[in-house]
């Protein structure tokens, strides 16, 4: 019998369906791998913006994952949005009780509204007791920047934040730098704590208000890579490229009064 490759991601629930949980079971299964899921928080939203959050008692948070990972393992986890100090720390601690080492996190802080999604609170905790545990972290540059406290200024700048953020050269950064202005050119920036290099991924820049869960389903496609067996350096080249053609192709359509969705099944649609 056949295995998948299979990622749990842990996040919140996108009730308009383009970021969150939502574009990670999208990404995660247009990308080649079985998406399950731990949801941290149902989130009310659409493309105009997030007008209210409910979060998801922490038991019944980690009850999730112990459900999935007890049964069908994870070869990757994606985590995205946690929301306050307890489910950081809850998710933490059953990760390492657990003993998941293929980890990818995404540090969400902001939606692409403008909406506050992590509290303020919660930031130490997640650098103090997630960030050690991944593997890969893909904050884009405003999460960067709270992060390591430092402004970023120039697509010049990213490697240096890459190298900042890997915790000494402990964890592997993959930088995102589509908040950059002016570029005709996205550049992305990983540095690759396991080669302790730094490589740069470029693509061109579509001019789109599409662009509504780009940082989720960025890093879903790179876990789904990984689980997949693929080294660091390959899987962010095929999430980088992966994620440039599904913004390519949904940038064609028109959806909802605001950021609408990039295309995730491109493959599927084109």
């Amino acid at each position: 019998m056949k295995t998948y490759p299979t990622v749990l991601t842990i996040a919140g629930s996108d009730s308009v369906g383009g970021a969150g949980i939502q574009a990670d079971i999208k990404a995660i299964s247009a990308t080649g791998s079985y998406a399950a899921s731990a949801i941290t928080a149902i989130t009310v939203q659409n493309t105009l913006g997030v007008s209210a959050v409910h979060e998801v008692p922490v038991d019944i948070i980690t009850a999730q994952i112990k459900a999935v990972v007890n049964d069908i393992g994870a070869g990757a986890v994606k985590i995205g949005m946690l929301s306050s100090p307890d489910v950081v720390r809850a998710v933490a601690g059953t990760l390492r009780e657990l003993g998941i080492k293929n980890i990818v996190l995404d540090p969400v802080m902001v939606a692409t509204s403008g909406d506050r999604l992590l509290k303020e609170e919660a930031i130490e905790v997640l650098r103090s007791e997630l960030l050690p545990l991944a593997r890969v972290i893909t904050p884009n540059i405003p999460e960067a920047e709270i992060l390591m406290g430092a402004q970023i200024r120039g697509a010049s700048d990213l490697d240096t934040a890459a190298r900042r953020l890997s915790l000494g050269g402990r964890i592997s950064v993959l930088m995102k730098g589509g908040h950059l202005e002016g570029e005709e050119t996205l550049t992305d920036v990983l540095y690759n704590a396991e080669e302790d290099r730094c490589i740069t991924l470029h693509s061109r820049r579509i001019l789109t208000p599409n662009t509504h869960g780009t940082g989720c389903t960025l890093s879903s496609a790179l876990a789904s890579y990984l689980a997949q067996g693929m080294a660091l350096d390959d899987a962010a080249r095929a999430a980088h490229k992966y994620l440039a053609e599904a913004i390519a192709d949904g940038s064609r359509y028109s959806i909802g009064h605001g950021h609408g969705p990039v295309n995730h099944f491109y493959k599927l649609t084109s």
